[in-house]
């Protein structure tokens, strides 16, 4: 994460403003948020075990079918709320709908204990679903956020470092939740604490935060400027001053029936679907296959997402290198080249992780392998994730909450489709053939975007204003792409 931040910034901007306490306060709002997403995880564990933790709080029991409505339950209600999400930090700005969806969806974590012991798994699941409602904003909302505060010379690394708070949270949350659970505060603790901490986060928030650098006290007045007058030419008589830019109309059939952004939808939704599979089950196939304790479980299923957080440095390191020879690749290639290795790897990985079993005691190369399916899939985000910009500019939001909506319907259904295969969690042969009807999903999406998918801008960008046609000159579309292409 720190890489991300230290990249060299425009000298022309403060080296640490106001921008980057904002960035600062998203990361960690994405790391609760995260923490808030996937402590169920590794909880569920310990609730349906208690000789594999405390022994001293309840114990429910859940079958297999159960489980996955509980771990499926947040993204019923995520996937609602994600135009609606875009549509209201537009309107109402971006701080008071981050505020308030991390502060709802903490506070029902605190009462997730008490849902659990009174109403049974059913109250469970209305509860996860509304956080799923709660949480549905936040992505859409830090897109907008994000691009009120970052100068589009600093938005690659902005981007990146905000972003990551991701995979932060679900490191931290699945590795200290094992033992939270295995201490004398039980599992309850594990929602206690995540609670409390995004409480903690959102008062933070409503103090430091504000929607735009126009709204904040603290920031200077040449920060202000550096930002807003971000890819115009500056200059001392017009810094600050931004020409009304014309509004489009989102031109609907055409988006939907564009078959770039079909490949895209579909390269999205494989993603998801493999990606949440492996976030929602490795903690139970560790423990029902490898027969790993909680304590280690937490920890170790924490480590792919560690290795994804480092290896995305790594890749846009890369992805520099390629850009900087003598013979540069193309954005074509460099976006199917890294959407390959984001997709394809994991596939690989998957269908040797087909083979391993208990018997083998090999757990060292079962651990090395989920590592390798999680991270590599950071390549993604220098393939098809930064797709959207290159199809269209001035739509971008509108194909991200599109695109997003859809994947994550496929992360309902990643752990659906988990509890019809597996039946009886102990057994090898069900848990290979979840990886390997994964691994296909991964093959098939990739292949998709390969052969359908385009970086060039496409005609219905421009296509609703003739106005918008003269207004959108190739200066700033570069200057736009740029850092986007490092994201």
């Amino acid at each position: 994460c720190i890489c991300l931040c230290s990249q060299s910034i425009v000298p022309t901007g403060p080296r640490f403003g106001v921008r980057h306490l904002q960035c600062v306060l998203v990361f960690l709002g994405l790391a609760v948020a995260y923490s808030l997403r996937v402590n169920l995880s590794v909880a569920i564990v310990a609730m349906t075990d208690k000789n594999a933790t405390n022994p001293d709080f309840p114990e429910f029991d859940w079958d297999q079918t159960v489980k996955s409505y509980l771990l499926s339950s947040f993204f019923w209600g995520y996937v609602v709320t994600q135009v609606p999400g875009g549509y209201l930090s537009a309107l109402i700005g971006a701080k008071y709908i981050l505020f308030f969806s991390v502060l709802i969806c903490s506070c029902l974590a605190l009462l997730t204990p008490y849902f659990a012991l009174t109403g049974g798994w059913q109250w469970v699941v209305a509860l996860r679903c509304i956080q799923g409602l709660c949480q549905g904003v936040i992505f859409p909302s830090t897109h907008t956020f994000i691009s009120k505060w970052s100068p589009a010379e600093e938005r690659g690394q902005l981007v990146g470092y905000c972003y990551s708070g991701s995979q932060f949270g679900t490191v931290i949350m699945l590795s200290v939740s094992g033992y939270i659970a295995s201490s004398s505060l039980g599992w309850p603790s594990i929602f206690y604490i995540s609670g409390i901490v995004g409480i903690l986060w959102s008062l933070a928030w409503v103090y430091f935060s504000e929607s735009t650098p126009a709204e904040h006290a603290g920031i200077t007045v040449s920060e202000r400027r550096y930002i807003e007058t971000s890819a115009q030419q500056r200059r001392p008589s017009d810094a600050g001053r931004e020409e009304p830019r014309p509004r489009l109309r989102t031109p609907w059939l055409r988006i939907l029936s564009s078959p770039p952004f079909l490949a895209l939808v579909l390269a999205h939704c494989a993603n998801n679907l493999g990606f949440w599979t492996l976030l929602t089950e490795i903690p139970t196939f560790m423990k029902s296959v490898l027969g790993m304790d909680i304590k280690h479980n937490g920890p170790l299923s924490a480590l792919p997402y560690l290795t994804m957080v480092l290896l995305t440095c790594f890749f846009i390191w890369l992805s520099e290198q390629l850009k900087r020879r003598q013979n540069p690749i193309s954005l074509n290639f460099s976006r199917k080249f890294f959407n390959s290795l984001g997709m394809w790897l994991p596939m690989l990985a998957l269908l040797g992780l087909g083979f391993i079993t208990a018997r083998d005691g090999d757990f060292k190369l079962a651990i090395a392998l989920l590592t390798l399916a999680v991270g590599t899939n950071a390549a993604s985000y220098l393939g098809f994730h930064v797709n959207h910009i290159d199809l269209s500019p001035n739509f971008a939001g509108t194909l991200m909450g599109i695109t997003n909506c859809a994947a994550n319907v496929m992360s309902i259904l990643a752990p659906l489709i988990v509890g019809v295969i597996v039946t009886d969690e102990t057994n090898p042969a069900q848990w290979r053939l979840v990886f390997y009807l994964t691994a296909f999903v991964y093959f098939l999406g990739n292949l998709i975007f390969i052969v359908f998918g385009r970086i060039n801008v496409q005609p219905w960008n421009n296509s609703s204003s003739r106005q918008a046609r003269s207004s959108a000159s190739s200066e700033p579309l570069e200057a736009e792409r740029a850092p986007l292409i490092n994201s």
